[in-house]
């Protein structure tokens, strides 16, 4: 997974050095400056000199010497342990070789680490007394500097303050940087310009390495300061598909790079001194990615947001997996990192039965509760403490993600960064990750461990659960030496126990219930009175803003603050602030809802119907529409288009227009049969009733009015409103008016025993108050959700069932000019003058995706996933919910498309427009 596959690449470079160092080697926080070939001088002077060859480092904090024969050790000695650094033989030590040429430099300390002898990772040896190490530089010439360099740094390690050491420290690395600048000679192509280059470090696991950021017309480049792992890091600026910003160390500094579209795993992470260069380097990267980015510039959209994965994975487009990955990615998660690393549930309960049962919801752990509040005992014992506790009070005095639990569970995979986390030491063999079972009971019964997953345990590669590098990780208290991890009795193998995890966390149950735990980590539950009633309260200094380190003055206190909160873990950036919508999943329908949302459910189409042949059609159309071609086109108004119906056979065309006259046009003899007028005032829109006998208008002088095809006359007038209609709606017997008035009212419209002898009975039902104006309606399949469009911009969910408000969103800066639910009543779409598309989702009212377009989109259909609407400008617009992107424009009206229908098969499509036009549309197979 993300942490395996990072090892891999530094592995590679590596090999490319065919060096034993690896900065993990240093401290937390220490940097390595330069390297020189040296020898390792033993017993100088003496008859039993001998000479180690090798390359002698210089770090911020410690000097490394590393041999060249991969069966000595790596040295490495602290330079606050230094007693004395110099010339080898100044001040009367060794006085007889002075007058000889020396490139000898002298270490008298009382403390060194030995490290990797015979090239094997295990706990470094230490060894305590006086000793003088001398090292022979095989350039002369350079010792002078080196000892000044190591004087310096080592007056930097033993200055009393750890804050006063970092300003030291970072002063002489600011120094070097400022003296050095990238070497353009590294360029891939003499012709390529540079449009940026500034100072930065490269973010890897526990550590980071200073040096130059450069940014070309074509390629981004890292040069470090020290030449390790290699000269220069370069990326393609044509292979990149996404970027990120990131905060490191709780600052707006970091930078992430992808160069894949659904890895975890980033191609490189800078983090930059200064939040402008930040940000004018992910501008520039931003800028060439939408001019000429993997997409043509007309389709690409910015990066994907949280939402916008949400009504994929709601979909059933993106696994749970997936999933979880982009939200920890959106939510500053890096594999990176290791104080931000991704985090993922514990799944199961049941690690004692020889069969996993996964149809059994008591397998399943409770996602709606925290680890802490999973045993009840537990819980009252830390609500207790949390009652009694001053402010600030927190529930856990331990994080559910942070390095230390992060290389816990990969200790076997990643030894030497528990060894570089640890000052060179592992765990207690007890406390070592031994077993699922027993790593799952402590969870629950701990009196300090709270930690969810990381999502190597949903992944394919077995390595962090088996030993294959054979460590020697200690011997517990039975006896028995820490070896592969104990897997449960219903697992078979490593690859077995992946394998059920994977099922697991795919599940119906999870797929269910993953929501409730979204809710905690990334969402509404994760601050706040929410996050109390969940009791899922930690630490104020785990939180986005719990703490302001530009505010700290003392240098020492903020040092110690932000290696408290690095090394204790952080919570991850919150995505959502309502409540997390769950996934549509085949169990749905069974699930408590509110009692009206159970009904929609339960009489809107549902995945069972898809065999129908009808839904096969559906299918076919919209997998073809962006082939949608312009058929016949008439001018039968003179005045813009609003509304269009068509006869069931689809033989006659009814259309409204401003001009204030509902035509019938024939669509077998392509002649206008009919023209009508009720009013001198412009009619809004017009539907058919069932049968085909009946026409109904809506008109701005605040009528409806209802038309006999039969009889070819008005049948009666409904006067329900204060000003005008703007849209109607009919369902079983109910006619939905909405007005510029502020309402939407509903009425029972008993039909007449014959058409066109009876009028027509109306009794008001209920009234839907709104702020402002209403300019559009849409109702749900079964009738019994209304959504409404305000001119404010504001969109309404209704429940038709209680008359009742269930949302109100505010979602676009202009009118809303069209609203329509899903097939399966899940969502809600709405589109306005803003140009902005958004989906909403009923059962939440959380926006889940917004995509924009340069121009207002009048009237749209659609199947929850496409969206075929009619712009400002004229064009359809094909848009892919899914992929965020807009597929296909399809030049069609000479004016705006102002309304569109389409027939149940989704097979016919007919538009109108300001052009007074009217387009038939043919669908090419």
């Amino acid at each position: 997974m993300a942490f395996i596959r990072k090892k891999q690449q530094e592995q590679q470079l590596q090999l490319y050095s065919k060096e034993r160092f690896s900065l993990l080697l240093l401290n937390l926080e220490e940097y390595y400056f330069e390297q020189h070939r040296a020898n390792h001088i033993l017993h100088k002077g003496s008859h039993h000199e001998r000479k180690i060859r090798g390359s002698l480092k210089i770090c911020s904090k410690s000097v490394i010497f590393e041999p060249d024969s991969i069966s000595q050790p790596i040295i490495k000695i602290p330079l606050r342990d230094c007693i004395k650094i110099g010339k080898h033989g100044e001040n009367g030590a060794n006085r007889h070789f002075t007058k000889a040429k020396s490139g000898g430099i002298s270490l008298i300390f009382s403390q060194v680490y030995f490290i990797k002898e015979h090239n094997v990772v295990a706990p470094y040896k230490i060894e305590r007394g006086k000793m003088e190490y001398v090292f022979e530089l095989d350039v002369p010439g350079k010792v002078e500097d080196v000892v000044e360099t190591l004087l310096q740094l080592h007056r930097a390690s033993c200055l009393d303050k750890l804050g006063d050491q970092t300003a030291m420290i970072t002063a002489i690395l600011q120094s070097r940087l400022a003296r050095t600048s990238f070497d353009k000679n590294r360029f891939q192509n003499i012709s390529e310009k540079l449009h940026m280059e500034c100072k930065a470090e490269m973010v890897t696991p526990l550590v980071t390495n200073p040096g130059h950021v450069c940014i070309t017309d074509t390629n981004l480049y890292f040069q470090p300061l020290n030449g390790y792992p290699k000269p220069v890091v370069q990326i393609t600026l044509q292979d990149v598909r996404r970027i990120y910003k990131r905060r490191h160390g709780l600052m707006p500094l970091g930078l992430e790079v992808f160069c894949t579209e659904d890895d975890l795993c980033s191609d490189i992470y800078l983090k930059f001194y200064e939040p402008q260069d930040r940000d004018d380097l992910y501008f520039y990267i931003a800028t060439y990615l939408d001019l000429v980015g993997p997409l043509p510039p007309e389709h690409h959209v910015a990066e994907h947001t949280a939402e916008s994965y949400m009504l994929q994975w709601q979909r059933g487009h993106l696994s749970n997996y997936q999933y979880l990955l982009h939200l920890n990615n959106l939510a500053d998660r890096s594999c990176n990192d290791l104080s931000q690393y991704p985090v993922f549930p514990w799944i199961i309960h049941d690690y004692s039965s020889s069969e996993l049962d996964l149809s059994n919801p008591g397998t399943f752990r409770d996602l709606s509760k925290p680890v802490g509040a999973l045993n009840k005992e537990r819980l009252e014992r830390l609500l207790t403490r949390y009652q009694e506790m001053p402010e600030p009070k927190f529930m856990y005095g331990s994080h559910y993600s942070s390095p230390g639990y992060v290389l816990f569970y990969l200790v076997r995979i990643a030894p030497e960064y528990m060894l570089c986390l640890q000052n060179g030491r592992f765990d207690n063999a007890d406390r070592m990750f031994n077993s699922i079972a027993e790593t799952w009971k402590n969870c629950l019964d701990g009196a300090t461990d709270f930690k969810e997953l990381i999502p190597e345990f949903y992944g394919d590669d077995v390595s962090f659960l088996v030993n294959s590098l054979k460590l020697d990780l200690g011997k517990r208290q039975g006896g028995q030496m820490v070896d592969d991890v104990e897997l449960p009795p219903w697992a078979s193998s490593p690859e077995d126990f992946l394998q059920k995890s994977k099922d697991a966390l795919e599940s119906n149950y999870v797929s269910e219930h993953l929501h409730e735990w979204i809710d905690l980590i990334f969402g509404y539950k994760q601050k706040g009175s929410d996050a109390v009633g969940a009791h899922n309260v930690f630490h104020p200094l785990t939180y986005e803003g719990g703490v302001d380190l530009n505010s700290i003055q003392d240098p020492d206190e903020k040092v110690a603050m932000l290696t408290q909160i690095l090394e204790f873990g952080q919570t991850p950036k919150q995505l959502f602030v309502t409540p997390h919508p769950r996934r549509i999943t085949p169990k749905f329908k069974s699930l408590s809802q509110t009692s009206s949302y159970n009904a929609s459910m339960a009489d809107s189409p549902g995945e069972e119907s898809f065999e129908d042949l009808t839904e096969e059609s559906k299918t076919l159309a919209w997998n073809n529409i962006t082939k949608l071609q312009l058929h016949e086109h008439y001018k039968i108004h003179k005045e813009a288009v609003t509304g269009i119906t068509v006869s069931r056979n689809g033989s006659s065309v009814f259309t409204t227009s401003q001009d204030s006259t509902l035509k019938m046009f024939s669509k077998e003899s392509k002649m206008l049969q009919r023209s009508i007028s009720f009013s001198n005032m412009a009619l809004s829109s017009c539907l058919l009733l069932p049968g085909d006998a009946t026409v109904i208008t809506s008109s701005w002088d605040n009528n409806v009015y209802f038309y006999s095809i039969a009889f070819g006359r008005r049948q009666d007038t409904l006067m329900g409103h204060d000003d005008a209609v703007s849209k109607i709606c009919w369902h079983d017997n109910r006619l939905y008016s909405a007005s510029w008035d502020s309402t939407v009212k509903v009425w029972s419209g008993v039909p007449a025993e014959m058409p066109g002898t009876k009028r027509h009975h109306f009794d008001l039902l209920a009234e839907l108050e709104h702020d402002v104006s209403v300019d559009t309606i849409s109702l749900n399949a079964a009738s019994t959700l209304l959504v409404s469009g305000t001119k404010e911009g504001t969109v309404n969910i209704w429940d038709l069932t209680t008359a009742t408000l269930m949302h109100q969103i505010p979602c676009h800066s202009g009118i809303v000019c069209d609203t329509a639910f899903s097939p399966d009543s899940r969502h809600v779409l709405s589109t306005g003058t803003d140009g902005c598309l958004n989906v909403i989702d009923v059962q939440t009212g959380m926006l889940i995706s917004s995509m924009t377009s340069d121009e207002p989109q009048r009237c749209f259909v659609w199947d929850g996933n496409s969206v075929l609407s009619g712009s400002q400008s004229g064009e359809l617009l094909v848009w892919d919910l899914l992929g965020a992107k807009i597929s296909e424009r399809i030049q069609g009206h000479t004016g705006a498309v102002t309304c569109i229908w389409m027939n149940e098969q989704c097979s016919s499509i007919i538009t109108g427009g300001e052009d007074r036009q009217i387009i038939f549309w043919k669908l090419q197979y």
